[in-house]
């Protein structure tokens, strides 16, 4: 069975209450289920949290489901306090050894010292910006996707802890037009995107 960690980073502060993120912590406990081959652990950024339990459920994981909604252009600050917390107790008990240089020559493998290789992670974002201001000429992002662009630092932090990404999924226009058509619609979505990554994943272990 395939070990999945899924962390709810769909924060509650101000007029967001983190309904979409919830909805998605739903599909994902329908989908990775011990009837279709997987084990589950979920945390939800919202409740209190032993940083040492989360750090073994990271070195646990085979896959970390990332959920986070974008806030000013990064992700909310309570789920930024996790990864700083966590990330930190995983210090030499998992996550990361080191930033792997050696004192004999600093210039060169920095990012190096991760604990957790041969594990992968797989992040979505929800957005209030349209897809179409990262991708039309002139509009807001200038062409540069969000796995490129605002969550480029996203990315590094976790290859510096040694995982590899799975093929992202972006959710946009979910504030100004988030009808329930669109909401529908993107649950579709998601779970066609759920079984593409994991059924491409199962062959490529296989291989």
């Amino acid at each position: 069975m395939k070990k999945i960690f899924v962390i709810n980073g769909g924060q509650h502060f101000a007029h967001s209450g983190g309904k979409f993120n919830h909805t998605l912590m739903g599909l994902d406990q329908a989908f990775f289920t011990a009837g279709n081959g997987f084990q589950l652990q979920v945390t939800d950024i919202n409740r209190p949290y032993n940083p040492d339990e989360e750090v073994q459920k990271f070195v646990w994981a085979d896959i970390v489901v990332y959920h986070t909604p974008v806030w000013w252009f990064s992700m909310p600050y309570k789920l930024k306090e996790y990864i700083d917390i966590v990330f930190t107790a995983g210090h030499r008990k998992g996550i990361y050894r080191s930033d792997g240089r050696k004192n004999d020559n600093p210039a060169i493998n920095y990012g190096t010292g991760g604990m957790l290789h041969g594990r992968k992670y797989m992040l979505t974002t929800t957005w209030n910006a349209p897809e179409t201001a990262f991708t039309l000429p002139g509009e807001f992002f200038r062409e540069h996707s969000v796995d490129d662009g605002v969550m480029f630092g996203f990315h590094r932090m976790n290859a510096f802890t040694g995982m590899e990404p799975l093929e992202s999924f972006h959710f946009h226009d979910l504030e100004k037009n988030a009808t329930p058509e669109r909401i529908e619609a993107y649950k579709n979505q998601y779970l066609t995107h759920l079984a593409g990554v994991f059924s491409n994943l199962e062959i490529a272990c296989e291989a």
